[in-house]
C-alpha cells in the first residue's frame, strides 16, 4: 500500500510563545482548517532555549480549546535535551501535556561531544514514558549513531521525526542524515512522524517534502502515527 498525498495532522508547530515564531494559535488554527488540516500540534520551545517561555505558560496550556475553527489542538512542548533522562521540563510537568517532542538545540546546557555522547543521551530520552517522539534527529550538529537509534525507537515505541524544515530551510545538512535515519525506519518498522516545524502559519502542514522522502525510503504507511486522526490520538492514546 502506498503513501497517501497527504497527512491529515502535523505534530510540530510553534507559535509566537516559542520567542522566534511570528503567529498565534489561532492565526495558525485559521490556516489549518484552511489546508484541511484535523489536528495540529502546539509544540511550543522548551523553557532552556533563549527566548522560550516560562515552565508555567505550560501549565496554563490548559486555557487553550480542545477545538479552535475545527481543528484538535494539542498542548505541547518540543523540550530540550539536557543530558542523561533529563529534560527542561519536570516529568510532572510533561505528564500534564498532550504531546511531548524531545531534541537537541544550542545553547541550551548540554554538554555532551561525540557521536557516542548524543546517541546515548537520545537513548535514555527515548526510555521516558512521557516523550512521545524525537524531533530532528537528522541535525548535523548533533550526529547519531542512526541505526542504534532507529533500532531503539522501534523497541521503546517512540516515534524519530521525519522534520520537513530540515529538508528546505532549517538546519542545514540535515538531509542526507535524515535519509539514511529513514533507511533504518524503514527496516526496523520504527514508528515514524512528520513535521512541518512551522515558525509562521503559512508553514503549517508543510509535510510534501518528508512525505516524499519517507516514501523513497521504503517507509510503510502503519509506521507513520500521524497520517490520519486516528493514527495521531490512538498513538499518543488520547480520545477524540
Amino acid at each position: 500500500m502506498p503513501l497517501p498525498a497527504a497527512a491529515e495532522t502535523d505534530l510540530h508547530v510553534h507559535t509566537v510563545a516559542s520567542g522566534h515564531a511570528y503567529s498565534t494559535i489561532n492565526e495558525i488554527a485559521a490556516e489549518a482548517a484552511r489546508r484541511k488540516l484535523r489536528l495540529i500540534g502546539m509544540t511550543d520551545h522548551g523553557p532552556a532555549l533563549p527566548g522560550g517561555p516560562h515552565p508555567y505558560h505550560f501549565q496554563a496550556l490548559r486555557f487553550i480549546p480542545q477545538q479552535i475553527q475545527g481543528v484538535r489542538i494539542l498542548r505541547g512542548v518540543e523540550a530540550n535535551i539536557l543530558g542523561n533522562g533529563c529534560l527542561d521540563l519536570e516529568d510532572a510537568q510533561l505528564a500534564q501535556l498532550e504531546l511531548v517532542l524531545a531534541g537537541f538545540h544550542p545553547a541550551c546546557g548540554y554538554v555532551g561531544r561525540t557521536q557516542a555522547d548524543h546517541t546515548q543521551v537520545v537513548m535514555s530520552i527515548m526510555d521516558k514514558p512521557q516523550v512521545h517522539l524525537i524531533c530532528h534527529p537528522g541535525n548535523p550538529e548533533f550526529p547519531l549513531d542512526y541505526q542504534a537509534i532507529a533500532r531503539y525507537a522501534a523497541a521503546t515505541g517512540t516515534a524519530l521525526e521525519t522534520n520537513n524544515s530540515s529538508f528546505v530551510v532549517s538546519r542545514a545538512g540535515s538531509a542526507d542524515n535524515c535519509r539514511r535515519l529513514a533507511r533504518y525506519c524503514a527496516e526496523y518498522g520504527t514508528p515514524v512522524a512528520l513535521g512541518s516545524d512551522a515558525h509562521i502559519a503559512q508553514g503549517v502542514g508543510e509535510l510534501d517534502r518528508a512525505l516524499d522522502e519517507a516514501r523513497k525510503a521504503g517507509i510503510r504507511p502503519k509506521q507513520i502515527i500521524n497520517l490520519t486522526l486516528a493514527s495521531t490520538l490512538a498513538f499518543l492514546g488520547l480520545s477524540e
